[in-house]
């Protein structure tokens, strides 16, 4: 597919996931289409595999939508958004895929490329949670936990890894499948929560299961969920203490608890500052979809800066 002709105004968004792939087309602020398709499985040539998918999805946008102007591709794992090169992902397990590149020359329109949680942090800071903040922290709490740090309405971005802020020991002896002990995504992470319930009960649960059983007064899980709640509260204290942002926006599965999260981490969060800047601690807005108007943002970035 080469040689499409530049739409108006329309991009389309790509999210690469560990097992879907997330698509849409972003017209201004607003995503007018959406859809799923199954992310290729690990194994031989995942990385040309996963180009293949996206070219097809970006196919049935523009046979659905018409003709785009830009699209943005964002992938999760290690990411050198300068190459355009997804560098590692331990889901999927491509290494030193220059995804940037073999897209455009298949789809033949420019190709902005970024990581899925710090796209998603974009997202929430121009149109979701903290629309109009300059200084945002989100934090997608997940399978993992990752962060995306936005300072002055601009995502840093590095060559190398950073913003894994699941990764830092916040004082529990837990081992994370890193192989350290201590840190945060092994007691605060979705999948952490579920696992944790499940080892101390004997009963399988998921997080949102989990939660409903806080609700509900259950002690194994009111023992879980404290545990989460404070090494989070200990993670944005320290954000709030390095970083000062206006907002700590959270996503991922583990927010869609709701007050039964937030209430309790918020009290956390104030207790651990004294002189501090408090930041608004705010569940996300966009939902699963903010990886993907985020790509949709990135395109309309490439967009403006080649005007």
């Amino acid at each position: 597919m080469t040689g499409m002709q530049a739409g108006v105004g329309r991009v389309g968004c790509v999210d690469v996931g560990g097992t879907v792939i997330k698509s849409g087309v972003l017209e201004g602020s607003e995503l007018v289409l959406s859809g799923e398709t199954p992310t290729p499985p690990p194994g031989d040539d995942i990385g040309a595999r996963v180009v293949d998918a996206v070219v097809a999805v970006v196919g049935d946008l523009v046979a659905t939508a018409g003709p785009l102007e830009a699209v943005g591709v964002v992938v999760p794992g290690v990411v050198d958004v300068e190459a355009g090169t997804g560098v590692w992902s331990a889901n999927l397990g491509w290494r030193d895929v220059p995804f940037r590149r073999l897209l455009q020359d298949r789809l033949g329109i420019p190709v902005a490329f970024g990581h899925d949680v710090r796209t998603g942090g974009l997202a929430e800071s121009r149109l979701g949670a903290a629309a109009g903040r300059r200084d945002v922290t989100f934090l997608a709490l997940g399978t993992g936990i990752a962060a995306a740090l936005v300072i002055d309405g601009v995502v840093l971005e590095r060559p190398r890894p950073h913003s894994e802020i699941g990764h830092v020991d916040v004082g529990h002896s837990e081992l994370c499948v890193c192989g350290l002990r201590g840190c945060l995504e092994a007691v605060a992470s979705a999948a952490a929560v579920g696992r944790r319930y499940a080892d101390r009960s004997g009963t399988p649960r998921t997080a949102a299961e989990v939660a409903g059983l806080v609700r509900a007064g259950d002690e194994v899980a009111v023992a879980v969920w404290t545990d989460a709640v404070d090494g989070l509260a200990r993670a944005i204290a320290w954000l709030a203490a390095l970083l000062a942002p206006d907002v700590v926006v959270v996503g991922g599965g583990l927010a869609n608890a709701g007050a039964t999260l937030f209430d309790p981490l918020r009290v956390a969060v104030g207790q651990r500052l004294s002189y501090h800047h408090r930041p608004l601690v705010v569940p996300a807005t966009l939902g699963d979809r903010a990886g993907c108007v985020g790509a949709g943002l990135l395109a309309q970035d490439l967009l403006e800066g080649a005007r």
